[in-house]
């Protein structure tokens, strides 16, 4: 079951990546595709997740899943530090680069897809109030680790199309408002929704071609990736299920840290990286280096978590 849910992730990322090797999925398109991701099929996925939850009725799963997706981000990075200082990484550039990039995990993308195969639409509302969290850290991270000056407009990303979103639809679920939407309304929502998660495995996949041009790893990468992979699917994922035991969340928040807990490294960062001058080598290495070895290990630490979590 478990590797039902993982591998349709991958295969889509891999059409992605031959559709770009072939020139059917141009770079050009990108940029526009992916406003249609952010500004339209993602906020419809969120609607039509979020209207008429029941999971969402109950208030511990509104303010304490963005608490946890703050502390996964947060921890990520302190231990993401701690490594850097272990493994020697030069400081500077590529210290920061190493945490920035190791710290944050793919929390969308593959996530979403994984936790509605597995768990549902209740869990998978949750994971969208946990994602706002993590999307706070994330762009926190930004402006405190990557920016050799305080960057403040980093802060402005926060607010964006499903942000604001799921703030709207958590509210609106409160009031029922399912109950008087016409039917037609929230089969066209269905049908948008169910576009974005598919285009954006695409786009990754396109993505990671495009930077594979930037991957040729030296002596010294090698053992900054090896140390990378060892954190973010290795030491990170025990992290990430100490604070599901520890918190007292409910059944759906485990299972959406239980699956955030393997998941690889987010390629967003090495966008980020390019913007603030980082080590956009580094980045791409750690970000294709952990997806391609999550294949493998996400199954086990899924299956792992499940079973001494007990949900």
């Amino acid at each position: 079951m478990l590797l039902a849910a993982i591998a349709p992730v991958f295969v889509i990322i891999l059409a992605g990546f031959l559709l770009r090797r072939s020139g059917l999925l141009s770079a050009q398109a990108d940029a526009s595709l992916m406003r249609i991701y952010v500004n339209l099929l993602y906020p419809c996925l969120i609607l039509v997740t979020i209207l008429g939850n029941p999971a969402l009725h109950q208030r511990a799963n509104v303010w304490l899943p963005p608490v946890a997706g703050f502390l996964t981000v947060a921890l990520g990075f302190l231990f993401c530090w701690i490594g850097a200082r272990l493994l020697r990484v030069p400081r500077g550039a590529s210290t920061r680069t190493f945490t920035y990039v190791t710290g944050i995990y793919n929390f969308g993308y593959t996530a979403i897809p994984v936790v509605g195969s597995l768990f549902g639409s209740r869990a998978l509302g949750v994971l969208f109030i946990f994602n706002l969290g993590v999307e706070v850290a994330f762009w926190m991270g930004a402006s405190l680790i990557l920016s050799t000056e305080r960057d403040r407009s980093a802060w402005r990303k926060v607010i964006n199309a499903p942000v604001v979103t799921i703030l709207c639809a958590v509210a609106l679920n409160f009031l029922n408002l399912k109950e008087h939407t016409p039917v037609w309304i929230l089969a066209a929502l269905q049908m948008l929704g169910g576009a974005a998660i598919p285009l954006a495995l695409l786009l990754t996949g396109a993505i990671i071609t495009d930077f594979l041009g930037e991957a040729r790893p030296s002596r010294t990468d090698g053992v900054r990736l090896a140390g990378a992979c060892g954190l973010r699917l290795g030491v990170l994922p025990l992290v990430f299920l100490g604070l599901a035991h520890l918190l007292p969340g409910t059944v759906e928040l485990k299972q959406v840290l239980v699956v955030q807990s393997a998941m690889p490294a987010a390629m967003l960062p090495v966008v980020l990286c390019k913007h603030y001058g980082s080590e956009v080598g580094l980045a791409v290495q750690i970000v294709i280096g952990t997806t391609c070895l999550a294949l493998l290990t996400m199954p086990y630490w899924i299956s792992f978590g499940l079973k001494i979590l007990g949900v």
